[in-house]
């Protein structure tokens, strides 16, 4: 299949990278989902994207669109057949190396996973992302949080990314400040979201705002995030997508209320997280 990237030729002035957890439930209007993330995809152009939760068939899905074909991926066929779920890194511009490592401690097979490009000819950059331990909360204690496992995880990966000079991680880190205190940064490195939209609550996951959630226990918490260590380029601008419901969709959710089952009728977006899409520039 004929892959149509960037020459390494071509100069770069600024880029947009994209990180989305796609959902992997596959029994909710899968394909119709995953037909308006390509259309989001499409809309916004990311030259690199972090996707988290891809299963098998997303994966399939992914590869009949049409626009699978102007990215690499850093996932085979082959190996996205092997496991339940895991991330994929897409990229318009060269790539030097794929690469992931999995995560000493996690008990879900969680892994780190890196990009590493040159910009520009001579501007190094590595492009990481990751699908931090879930908080897995059930009877009878509902504390199965898994925070300290999370907080680990995030220290490895940024004590393995820190040696390069320009460092882009993003990637659904089921980040809980309340529960796992403030994201492990070292001097130099900065948070996305909190220094480019400081007043914006950042929830990208938000089961008031998300319509399709709303018959789930109430969550509304910034999980997802990009986090960067940058000499030779700046952040620019940083949005969510994916906030809109698919039109003309809707499922039908049963919820206990009090003793009775009531049967909610529900829109159905692309997925249960909201996408987030980072621009930067070369400097």
């Amino acid at each position: 299949m004929a892959v149509t990237v960037l020459n390494d030729d071509d100069s770069v002035a600024s880029f947009k990278i994209l990180s989305y957890n796609v959902w992997f439930r596959e029994d909710m209007e899968l394909h119709k989902r995953m037909k308006a993330l390509g259309d989001l995809i499409q809309l916004h152009s990311p030259q690199l994207i972090n996707f988290q939760e891809v299963t098998p068939s997303i994966y399939e899905i992914f590869q009949r669109s049409s626009w699978w074909k102007t990215y690499r991926c850093s996932v085979s066929n082959e190996v996205a057949q092997l496991r339940p779920y895991f991330c994929i890194q897409l990229s318009k511009l060269p790539v030097k190396s794929f690469g992931s490592r999995p995560f000493s401690n996690s008990v879900m097979g969680r892994e780190l996973c890196f990009t590493e490009l040159e910009i520009n000819g001579n501007k190094p950059l590595i492009v990481a992302t990751s699908h931090l331990e879930s908080p897995c909360p059930a009877p009878p204690k509902w504390d199965q949080m898994f925070s300290k496992e999370r907080v680990a995880q995030a220290k490895e990966a940024i004590n393995f990314l820190s040696h390069n000079p320009n460092i882009i991680f993003g990637g659904d880190m089921n980040w809980d400040d309340n529960l796992d205190g403030q994201f492990p940064l070292p001097d130099g490195w900065g948070d996305a979201w909190a220094e480019l939209r400081p007043g914006d609550n950042g929830w990208t996951y938000d089961t008031k705002a998300n319509q399709m959630l709303s018959g789930n226990r109430t969550l509304q918490k910034r999980l997802d995030r990009f986090v960067c260590h940058l000499r030779d380029f700046k952040i620019r601008k940083i949005d969510m997508i994916g906030k809109e419901a698919i039109p003309g969709l809707s499922y039908v959710k049963e919820k206990k209320v009090r003793k009775e089952v009531k049967k909610l009728e529900l829109p159905v977006l692309p997925s249960d997280h909201y996408g987030l899409l980072l621009t930067l520039s070369s400097q």
